[in-house]
């Protein structure tokens, strides 16, 4: 399958760590000009120095807060001014602890908001302009199976999720005229399967989430996934990679779980 994406510019957000750095390497295995724009730069510069390694036809980390416009912006413009343009932005950044709704404080829920909602949002934003100027451009932004169904102890993170998809939609019918193609991949339970994949910054690196990493409890949340396992990074960056493609060039609106079947919608 032709995938047309070598020499493409393509920013990952959140892409120093688990699922992001699973998407950036699979960029660069594509021969993509590869931006890990991470709050955590040092996890940014590792995961852009091993895409260097996978044949990245350049790769960078860019200390990025997605919560915060100007840092956004600024790293959309140092992109466009080293690359020439963004071809792809992957809205990758995700964040949430475990609680049910009425058990989370205030800070958690705002939190949950900026990351999750907020951070795409500003991201888009940023590289739309460059993306309509030039009638061609692919966003695949990551939702949860959260977002589509409702999840017990993840409300206000589903609720997020949720809006990332509506969004997408939105953004496809506005902007489909413009060349520019917008769709969600929908992860189930994604656990790293090493400790290098883990970011410092990680919603991985908390106690509270790290409970959910022990093979006894990935068995047991295996059961309720029709192909009986969790998914992990790998699992995921291949259907990221694909809908930014030129083999996914009619398809855009669209929501895609890639989570052994948990959601069948």
């Amino acid at each position: 399958m032709e995938l047309n994406l070598r020499g493409k510019s393509v920013i990952v957000t959140g892409g120093g760590s688990n699922i992001g750095r699973a998407i950036s390497l699979a960029f660069a295995k594509e021969g993509c000009h590869v931006t890990v724009a991470d709050i955590d730069d040092g996890a940014g510069a590792r995961t852009a120095e091993e895409a260097g390694k996978h044949g990245a036809a350049s790769a960078v980390g860019v200390k990025t807060d997605v919560t915060k416009w100007d840092s956004v912006l600024a790293t959309v413009r140092s992109v466009e001014s080293r690359c020439g343009a963004v071809d792809v932005l992957v809205n990758n950044v995700g964040w949430t602890i475990d609680r049910l709704f009425m058990e989370k404080t205030r800070e958690e829920w705002e939190r949950e908001v900026q990351l999750n909602l907020w951070g795409m949002i500003n991201c888009t934003r940023a590289v739309l302009d460059g993306m309509i100027a030039r009638k061609s451009g692919a966003v695949v932004s990551m939702g949860s199976d959260a977002g589509r169904m409702g999840e017990f102890r993840e409300g206000v993170y589903a609720a997020c999720k949720a809006g990332v998809i509506a969004l997408s939609k939105t953004l496809a019918r506005e902007n489909g005229r413009h060349g520019i193609r917008f769709n969600v991949v929908c992860p189930g339970m994604t656990v790293p399967e090493a400790e290098e994949e883990i970011g410092s910054l990680s919603m991985w690196a908390q106690d509270t989430n790290r409970a959910f990493s022990t093979p006894e409890m990935q068995a047991r949340i295996g059961k309720a996934y029709p192909l009986r396992r969790v998914g992990h990074p790998d699992d995921v960056a291949p259907a990221i990679v694909f809908l930014a493609s030129d083999a996914a060039r009619f398809i855009t609106g669209q929501t895609l779980s890639v989570s052994g079947g948990y959601t069948m919608i």
